[in-house]
């Protein structure tokens, strides 16, 4: 299957998505306090907190998951991009998507939201954070690994049937759609 048939852009809100997973952007403390961590917590309740609390602290670059709580996704996957009141570096945000795929696999899910990670509170820019966003995911359902050519067996290991991004505010949708436009003219299409 066409890895780009399983990516679907969209504005809107994260907490809403009825996927197996969203992913939340993450401190590597897993302290759910401002941004998309924030509206986790209060739409998903305390117990994500607790759960977290219960994990500890993870690597920057690293990720972690979480139940759901009372969201309707049924789990959340914490990519861990900054330390506490820290700043998402290219790095770390490479790592921690590529991390969120992999735990993605262990738990052989379907569906999966993203947020443009890092670009809150961590202030990491929007075209760079598409870009290796994209990258990433496209490399995973390609089947290759991080820092590997791609291998072009159409994802055919990979769990995901879809993957969502969804974004906050129409300026963040449009540049993840050039970035997603400039990958399809770069990268050939898989045939069905």
């Amino acid at each position: 299957m066409d890895p780009f048939a399983r990516i679907e852009l969209q504005q809107g809100d994260l907490t809403e998505m009825v996927v197996d997973a969203i992913v939340n952007a993450a401190n590597n403390d897993l302290i759910l306090g401002g941004g998309v961590a924030g509206a986790i917590r209060r739409k998903g309740g305390e117990e994500i907190q607790r759960e977290c609390t219960a994990i500890g602290a993870v690597p920057v670059g690293g990720a972690a998951i979480t139940s759901g709580g009372k969201l309707k996704a049924r789990y959340v996957i914490h990519a861990a991009t900054m330390g506490v009141g820290g700043r998402t570096s290219a790095a770390d945000l490479r790592s921690s998507v590529a991390h969120s795929l992999r735990i993605v696999e262990q738990y052989r899910l379907k569906t999966i939201a993203f947020p443009a990670v890092g670009t809150g509170i961590a202030g990491f820019p929007m075209r760079e954070c598409a870009e290796i966003m994209l990258g990433e995911t496209m490399r995973h359902l390609r089947g290759s690994a991080p820092g590997e050519a791609d291998t072009d067996d159409g994802g055919a290991g990979s769990s995901l049937e879809k993957v969502h991004f969804v974004l906050f505010d129409r300026g963040a949708l449009h540049i993840f759609r050039d970035v997603l436009r400039a990958m399809k003219r770069a990268i050939p299409s898989v045939r069905s």
